[in-house]
Order: C-alpha cells, then structure tokens, then sequence
C-alpha cells in the first residue's frame, strides 16, 4: 500500500527518534527534546501531587518530576523494574522525567513515514501524538511532549 506526501506530518526532512515500549506499545519522541536515559531508581513521592506523578528525584542538583507516562497516555501504571528506564526530557523549559517499561531503539526516519493517527478511538489521548509510523515489525505512535505537558506547567516552579 503506498499513501502519498500529503497526509504526512513531517514533510521532507529526517527525523531522529527515541522508541520506547509502554505495556505491549510502542511510542517515540524526537531525540532533540531528550537529555539524558537513566535507569530506573525510585523516587520521592509529593503529597496531592497529580496522579500521574510518581514524584520527584534529584537530577545533579536539580530537582525534577517523574511522570508515569503509561498512566498519562490513559493505560494502567507502568510497574518499575531493573528494565525501566528514566527518559529525561526538556518541555517548554521544563525537566521532566518520563518512566519507561524500556528503551528500545533510536532511529532515524524521514518525515514523511509520520502519518496521521487514524480518527478512532484509541486507549490514549489523540491530541498528545504528531502520527503513527508504520514500521516491519508494528506500529510507532508519535508522541507530542509539548501538547502532553501544556497543563503542567506549575511543575516547572
């Protein structure tokens, strides 16, 4: 099946990604909003914090949240183990932590394999992804940081 430029979201150029699993999915984000992939350590929790908040931790002095990303995209919390991973990211000049079930791979994509998410219902807030990539092995939801994290802003201070 081959789908024309005009439904692509990122025209021309290439794309540098960090795939990560959730549960059985997978997503990315472009590697330009990434700081740093830690491995996982537990956190302080922060009373009446939002739910998807785990808590925070000191990152070289500074403190930063750490968000259950599975959580945030609606699916059940994602259970830390030895193979989670910390994937810091800058958002709107804030650091956030995200937590992973794993990292998988970094890649390297041309704008035009990110398609536009079907129109049904999905297990996650559509407004949070810029398109899937279909790739040989499944499917790669494109996640937007900046849309995902407009509402917790208040974290920053």
């Amino acid at each position: 099946m081959t789908t024309s430029n005009s439904t692509a979201i990122f025209e021309s150029d290439t794309i540098e990604i960090i795939a990560f699993r959730l549960h059985d999915q997978e997503f990315c984000v472009k590697t330009t909003t990434i700081r740093e992939i830690r491995g996982w350590a537990p956190s302080t929790p922060i009373p009446h914090a939002p739910k998807d908040v785990i808590g925070v931790m000191n990152l070289r002095g500074t403190v930063i949240p750490i968000i259950d990303l599975a959580y945030k995209l609606g699916m059940p919390s994602t259970a830390a183990n030895e193979r989670s991973a910390i994937v810091v990211t800058e958002v709107k000049n804030m650091v956030i932590g995200m937590l992973v079930d794993r990292v998988s791979d970094i890649l390297t994509i041309k704008g035009s394999e990110v398609q536009p998410a079907p129109e049904i219902t999905t297990s996650f807030d559509k407004a949070y992804t810029d398109g899937i990539i279909a790739r040989d092995n499944g499917m790669i939801c494109f996640l937007n940081l900046a849309k995902m994290f407009q509402d917790q802003e208040a974290l920053a201070a």
